[in-house]
């Protein structure tokens, strides 16, 4: 995948604390630990839309929906 350089503005404090994890080689560099830390928010962000949307399901439906025409073919599964 390719990669793009793109300008923050961070506070002082902020720069201060990634240059900490830098010094004490937790990451490679400033730009890695940001991206890291975008990648990381971005993968929460859609599990959370994900339970957000799951939790809008009826599991009495998607059961019945997915067990619909169930009956009709356990009869012709083979004998164990």
């Amino acid at each position: 995948m390719g990669k793009e350089k793109i300008a923050i503005t961070l506070d002082q404090r902020s720069i201060g604390e990634l240059d900490r994890l830098v010094a004490g080689n937790v990451f490679r560099s400033r730009s890695q630990a940001i991206q890291e830390a975008v990648s990381e928010k971005l993968q929460r962000l859609k599990k959370a839309r994900l339970a957000a949307e799951s939790a809008k399901l009826n599991p009495l439906f998607e059961r019945e929906l997915a067990e619909e025409g169930l009956t009709v073919d356990v009869k012709q599964w083979p004998e164990y």
